[in-house]
């Protein structure tokens, strides 16, 4: 057989389970762990099949996604609209500063404008927490978070929880810490909730000014010697210094943040022999990790890349599945 045959050949597209009943995914704390093992086994089968073709599915080839970004994204708006148009469905654009809320129209009234337009799918991502909760309250089409303000990223955890189970096989057992500005992550919310329904021990670290000890009610380990913590840990994912989100400066400089928390050559010898190093980017080379070690063996930062591909085409799939029971929860 030839190659341009085979590359029509069916694909074994990933069934939705009978029991999955959930409409949207609007954070990862109110996943059960069934729900959160589905979309990642779902994520590793359509990983597979993109890897052996590059070929576009038509399995949502009826389906009209908008992605509706009332903030900056290159990672997630684009994944998103790969991960759509991979899957067969129609993507709409939608951007803040060219629509009608400048002229004063409201967020609800742009979220129903946009689905009158026969949008079966919204991906939301807005500054203000609890955003995507109040649109799918106000719409009947399904909605998927894509952050809102510092409160959650589910596909974000998710996908960094992927990569971490395709590299260790359980999270059962690990250590992993989240590492930075914590008190302004979205990635870190995600993450704490999704790892410690998996099984691992999840320790938070960073200046006293960017980490509460209210953390601790979640059932994580908080800490601010970055350096006691490293031996310790199976994965590190240093997350960003979010100064858009900050209305006073955290600490002295940025020079001596990266002195006492960037993963340099130095620390990287007190790492255990198989640590993961992790970065939901965008990183900032020299702040919260050096060139050699965001560029070297350890890292997985693109494979988390690829793998935001394979969890939001499965997050797609099982959502706006037409076989999906569509009286399910948020």
């Amino acid at each position: 057989m030839n190659s341009a045959a085979a590359d029509k050949e069916p694909l074994d597209i990933p069934p939705v389970p009978s029991w999955w009943n959930r409409r949207h995914l609007l954070d990862t704390e109110s996943l059960s762990v069934e729900e959160i093992t589905t979309i990642l086994d779902t994520a590793d089968q359509f990983k597979k099949i993109t890897d052996q073709s590059r070929q576009t599915l038509s399995v949502l080839s009826n389906q009209i996604v908008a992605n509706v970004f009332f903030e900056d994204s290159t990672r997630t708006r684009t994944s998103f609209g790969l991960a759509a148009r991979r899957l067969g469905a129609q993507v709409v654009e939608f951007s803040a500063s060219s629509s009608s809320l400048s002229k004063g129209e409201t967020l609800i009234d742009t979220a129903k404008t946009i689905e009158a337009m026969h949008v079966d799918l919204m991906v939301v991502r807005h500054r203000t927490p609890g955003t995507p909760q109040l649109l799918a309250q106000n719409i009947d089409c399904a909605l998927i978070n894509a952050g809102d303000g510092p409160h959650e990223h589910p596909t974000q955890g998710l996908l960094d929880v992927l990569t971490i189970r395709q590299r260790r096989g359980s999270l059962e057992g690990l250590t992993i810490a989240l590492v930075g500005d914590i008190n302004h992550s979205r990635t870190a919310r995600s993450n704490i909730w999704a790892l410690k329904k998996l099984g691992a021990h999840v320790i938070v670290c960073g200046p006293s000014t960017l980490v509460s000890p209210l953390w601790e009610s979640l059932g994580v380990e908080v800490s601010y010697d970055f350096d006691e913590v490293i031996p310790r840990c199976d994965v590190l994912n240093l997350l960003r210094i979010q100064f858009e989100r900050q209305y006073t400066r955290p600490f002295p400089s940025v020079r001596e943040y990266a002195l006492l928390y960037a993963m340099n050559k130095e620390r990287m010898k007190r790492a255990k022999d198989d640590i993961l190093i992790m970065a939901p980017g965008p990183i900032n080379r020299g702040v919260e990790i050096t060139p050699d070690v965001a560029d070297g063996p350890h890292s997985v930062i693109l494979d988390q890349v690829t793998n935001g591909i394979a969890v939001r085409m499965a997050v797609l799939w099982l959502i706006a599945h037409p076989g999906a029971n569509p009286q399910g929860g948020d």
